[in-house]
C-alpha cells in the first residue's frame, strides 16, 4: 500500500490531520492500533482556538446538536480559581462541551466522508526512512504488512512509537501525585435542585468546581443528565496499587478522606487514574516523520491538550500537502517554529496551575492572590486569551522567533470572524472563506497594489474584495489555509510597501508565482 501520508493515531489530533490532508488534495491514511472506537470519556470537549478552527472548517453546526454547551463560556476555572468572563460581555474563551467519544465519532464521519481509509486494529511496529520516504512496519488483523508513505505523521500519544522510532527525545517531568477519576451515578437527593453542585449533610453545599482540604483536593463537575465527574488527589495517598484498575470503593474512600464525609456515589460509568505528566518532544520533525498532538507534548491538569493537538493538525495538514505539491520545502520548518513554543506556553500556564492547585498553605496564599488579579477585567481577560491559545504569536520568516514589531497587530494571529456587508453581495464573512481552506487575499480597502501583487499567485490565492460590516482592522489580509493571517496592510502603508510586503509574503508560503 502507498499513500502521500500516513497518520498514525485515530484519536481527535489524527483524524482532524486527515481530514485536513483530504482537504487539501493529499491522500492519506489512519492507523489506529485499537480494534475499535474507544468509549472512553477522557475528556469532555474542547477549550480553545480548537473551537475557532472547527467553525472555520464549517463543522462546529454539525457538532452542535450532541453538545451540552458550545460557544463564549460564561466561567471558567485556572488553577482551581474562578473565572467569572461573564463580567467582560465578550469572553474571549470558546468552549464545545462534547464527550471524546462523540467527537471522535463525528470526527470519524468527516474523515471517511472525504474518502480517507481508517484502518483499525493496526498497530506500527517499525518505520525506516529514506530520501524519498517512509517505509512503514504494521501488524494488522491479516499479519505484517509494509506501507510506503512520503511522510509519516505519529498523532499516536504519550507512548508514541512514532517518536520512539524516530529517535525523537521526549525530556520532562512525571509529577508524584495521583488523580482518580471517575464519571458516577449521584443519589438524586444530595444534587442541588439548581444541579450547581452537591448537599451533603455535613459538608453542606459543595459547589461545582474545586475545593481544597489539608488533607487534598476534590472536584465536582456536571457532564450530563444523571452523571458528574468526580476527582480526587490526596495528599498523602493509601491503599490499592497505583498501577491497579480505580474502584468505584476506592474512589469513594479517597473522596471520603479528603473531604471528610462521604459522597454516596451509587455507578460508576468510567474510572481512571491520572499521572500528571510535564513534556515537549525535543523536536516536531526528524526528515520524513513529524509529531502532533500527545505525541510531541504532555501538560498537566489544565493543559487543553486536545485544543493544542487539533490545532497542531490544522497548522500541519496544509502545509504537507503543499510540500508534496512542490510549494516550499521551508514550510515544514515552520510546523515546529510555529506550534513549540505555542506548546511551551501551554506547557507554562498548566505548569502554573498545577502549582496552585496544591492543597498547601503557600498554594491557598497564591490562589488568594490570583483571585485578587482576575478581579481586574484587563488580568481576567489576559488569563481567558492564556487558556484559549489567542496570546500566542506565531513569528514571521526573517524576524526570529518573535513576530517582527512592526508588522500590522493581526499578523501571526488567528483571523477574527469579521462579518461582510450583506449590500455588498459575495460571502457573508471571513467563516465562509475558510471552510475549503483555500488561501485568501481578503481586499477591504479596494487598494491598487494589492490587487496587483496578488494577481501574480490568483491560481495559488484566492482573490476577495469585501467590505467589513463594520470598522476594517486592516486594508488587506493574507490568510493561510489554517486561518492564520500571514501579512496585513495598514491604512497609513504606501503603496510601495504594499507591493513589496506582499509579494515577500506570498513567495514565502506559497512558492514562486504561476
Amino acid at each position: 500500500m502507498q499513500c502521500d501520508v500516513v497518520v498514525v493515531g485515530g484519536g481527535p489530533t489524527g483524524l482532524l490531520l486527515a481530514r485536513e490532508l483530504a482537504l487539501h488534495g493529499a491522500s492519506a491514511v489512519v492507523l489506529e492500533k485499537a480494534p475499535e472506537p474507544r468509549t472512553e470519556p477522557k475528556a469532555n470537549g474542547l477549550v480553545g482556538q480548537s473551537v475557532e478552527l472547527l467553525h472555520y472548517r464549517g463543522l462546529l453546526d454539525r457538532f452542535r446538536p450532541e453538545a451540552q454547551f458550545v460557544g463564549r463560556v460564561p466561567a471558567f476555572t485556572f488553577g482551581s480559581v474562578p473565572l467569572p468572563l461573564a463580567r467582560l460581555g465578550d469572553s474571549p474563551l470558546q468552549l464545545l462541551a462534547l464527550p471524546q467519544p462523540r467527537l471522535e465519532a463525528l470526527l470519524t464521519e468527516c474523515v471517511t466522508e472525504r474518502g480517507v481509509p481508517i484502518r483499525r486494529g493496526c498497530a506500527v511496529e517499525g518505520l525506516a526512512q529514506d530520501r524519498d520516504g517512509v517505509t512503514v512496519q504494521v501488524r494488522g488483523p491479516e499479519g505484517e504488512e509494509h506501507v510506503r508513505a512520503s511522510y509519516v505523521v505519529g498523532c499516536d500519544g504519550a507512548h508514541s512509537t512514532v517518536r520512539e522510532r524516530a529517535g525523537i527525545e521526549f525530556p520532562g517531568t512525571t509529577k508524584p501525585d495521583v488523580t482518580k477519576i471517575g464519571h458516577v451515578t449521584l443519589p438524586p437527593d444530595i444534587v442541588a435542585a439548581d444541579g450547581n453542585g452537591l448537599e451533603l449533610p455535613q459538608t453542606g453545599p459543595l459547589p461545582l468546581g474545586w475545593r481544597h482540604t489539608d488533607r487534598g483536593r476534590i472536584g465536582v463537575m456536571s457532564t450530563r443528565p444523571g452523571v458528574h465527574i468526580v476527582t480526587v488527589t490526596e495528599n498523602d495517598p493509601a491503599g490499592a496499587d497505583p498501577a491497579a484498575p480505580l474502584t468505584l470503593q476506592e474512589l469513594r474512600s479517597s473522596a471520603a478522606r479528603v473531604l471528610g464525609e462521604e459522597v454516596p456515589m451509587t455507578a460508576a460509568h468510567w474510572l481512571s487514574r491520572v499521572v500528571n505528566q510535564s513534556r515537549l518532544a525535543a523536536r516536531y520533525r526528524a526528515g520524513r516523520v513529524l509529531l502532533a498532538g500527545d505525541a510531541a507534548h504532555l501538560f498537566p491538569v489544565g493543559g487543553s491538550s486536545l485544543n493544542v493537538g487539533m490545532t497542531d493538525a490544522v497548522n500541519l495538514g496544509w502545509k504537507l500537502a503543499a510540500v508534496l505539491r512542490d510549494g516550499p520545502a521551508a514550510l515544514l520548518d515552520t510546523y515546529h517554529d510555529e506550534r513549540y513554543p505555542a506548546a511551551e506556553r501551554t506547557l507554562a500556564q498548566a505548569e502554573g496551575q498545577a502549582v496552585m492547585m496544591a492543597s498547601s498553605e503557600e498554594a491557598a496564599a497564591l490562589r488568594e492572590l490570583f483571585a485578587e488579579l482576575v478581579s481586574h477585567d484587563a488580568a481576567l481577560r489576559h488569563i481567558a486569551e492564556l487558556i484559549h491559545g489567542s496570546d500566542i504569536r506565531h513569528g514571521q520568516p526573517g524576524h526570529g522567533e518573535g513576530a517582527d514589531a512592526d508588522a500590522h497587530p493581526l499578523v501571526g494571529r488567528l483571523v477574527p470572524d469579521l462579518a461582510f456587508d450583506a449590500e455588498a453581495g459575495g460571502p457573508s464573512g471571513v467563516a465562509e472563506l475558510l471552510v475549503e481552506g483555500r488561501p485568501v487575499l481578503l481586499d477591504l480597502a479596494g487598494r491598487t497594489a494589492v490587487a496587483e501583487a496578488g494577481s501574480r499567485w490568483a491560481k495559488r490565492v484566492e482573490p476577495v474584495a469585501a467590505r467589513c460590516a463594520g470598522a476594517a482592522p486592516a486594508d488587506a489580509l493574507l490568510i493561510r489555509p489554517d486561518g492564520w493571517v500571514a501579512w496585513a496592510a495598514g491604512s497609513g502603508e504606501t503603496d510601495a510597501a504594499v507591493h513589496a510586503g506582499l509579494t515577500r509574503a506570498l513567495r514565502f508560503w506559497f512558492g514562486s508565482p504561476d
